[in-house]
Order: structure tokens, then sequence, then C-alpha cells
């Protein structure tokens, strides 16, 4: 299923940010988005319901996984600041699938998981805060700088969220930040200690093919002193 909810996710995030960027679009299209937005939430629900059926311990895969059954379970229609915790449903679908080859490709999931952060997070405050009394953050493009300053942890201060649903998109994109700082370190530190093993091996190797290499040398030392009528036992008495 890694790749059906690869490309669900995708539609998914689509069809929620199209209606965010575009606000004025005709009836038939927003409801259209919302439709979509629909049908991927159920198949995300079909997908915790089939992992977990398929778990061997099913309460430790409950356990393991309270977000995503809190997000599948709430009535997220009625709980509109609740909204926006359906991106996190949609990372960590496309997580999972950057995380199939993430070894030997940091550079590549970093960038990704930066720009989808980013941009994830920019569309939640946007919706948050666009039409409310006193927001500062009214367009796409006040929404990126915000979350630029913010995962960077620059905060200028110039813009920021005053709902409580746009403070809840800042409490997640600081979270979301932070844990992926942490996962960066910790794969460069694992890489730079693999790589350290790795010359550390090859130096054995080198070494004991060195000593098996002066080992023969000397065997043939001796055989070619022998062979000219020499003994080296005399030789270094005398």
């Amino acid at each position: 299923m890694r790749w059906p909810l690869s490309v669900a996710a995708i539609v998914f995030l689509i069809a929620y940010a199209v209606p965010i960027l575009w606000p004025r679009l005709p009836h038939v299209a927003d409801q259209t988005a919302d439709h979509l937005v629909f049908v991927v939430w159920v198949l995300f629900g079909v997908d915790y319901l089939v992992r977990l059926a398929l778990a061997g311990e099913r309460w430790t895969f409950i356990r393991g996984n309270l977000l995503d059954l809190a997000l599948i379970a709430l009535p997220l229609r009625p709980l509109r600041p609740l909204r926006l915790l359906r991106l996190v449903v949609v990372f960590g679908v496309m997580n999972r699938r950057v995380q199939m080859s993430f070894r030997g490709r940091v550079l590549t999931y970093v960038v990704g998981s930066v720009v989808l952060v980013v941009f994830l997070a920019s569309l939640a405050v946007l919706d948050a805060e666009r039409g409310k009394a006193h927001a500062n953050i009214q367009t796409f493009g006040d929404a990126l700088w915000w979350s630029m300053t913010t995962i960077t942890t620059v905060g200028y201060g110039d813009v920021y969220p005053r709902s409580a649903e746009g403070r809840l998109a800042a409490v997640l994109l600081m979270l979301a930040g932070d844990a992926l700082l942490g996962v960066i370190t910790a794969s460069f530190a694992s890489w730079f200690v693999e790589r350290l093993r790795n010359v550390e091996r090859a130096e054995e190797r080198t070494q004991a093919v060195l000593a098996e290499v002066l080992t023969e040398i000397r065997v043939l030392g001796q055989r070619l002193d022998r062979a000219a009528g020499t003994d080296p036992a005399k030789d270094e008495r005398a």
C-alpha cells in the first residue's frame, strides 16, 4: 500500500491546498476538492484498520499509533480548529514512503521533508488566520515567510498567528522542526560512525595482508639463503 497511499496523500494535499490558495474558486470546484479530501480520508482510515488487523500485538499497535487513531476517529467536520491536524497524517504517510530508502539518501530526505513541512504549515496557518480580525497573515507569501522564520528558529516576529488554530499550527511546526533536526543529526552521526568503522576494518585488513606479505618475504629469504649454501643463523652470530 505504500505507493497507493503516497499517491492518495498527494491528491489529499492538492485538494486541501487549492481552496486555500484560491479562495474564490467556483462552488463546484470547491465541492469537488472537499469530496476528494473525504475519499482520501476514508482510505487513510481503511489503511489504519488493515494495519491493525495485521498487527500481531494489537494493543501495542494502538498505543504506538494513538495520533493516527485520534485524527481518524475525531469528527473533524464540526471541529474546524482541528482540521489542520489532517495534515499530520498526510505527512506521516508520505514520511513512511521516504523512510524505505532513507539510508544513503539523507540529502533527499532532508530537502523533501523541509519543503513538505514548510508547505503544510503555511497552508494550515493561512487557512486559520485569513479573514480573522487583527490577523497579520493574509496571503500565502506571509504564511510562507512565517513558516521559514519559525522552522529555522529565527522568529522575526513581524508576522505571527493570533487565532487558537493558527497557534496550534505553530506548535506542530515547532515540534516537526525539532524532530526533523534530531533525525538529521542522528543520521549524520550514524553515517560518520559507520564510515570510521569501515576505515578501521580496512586498516585491520591492510595490516593483516602486510603481515602475511612480510612473513612470505622472510620465508623466501631463508629459502634463498639455503639455496646459496649460507646459514642465516651463523651469519647473525658472526
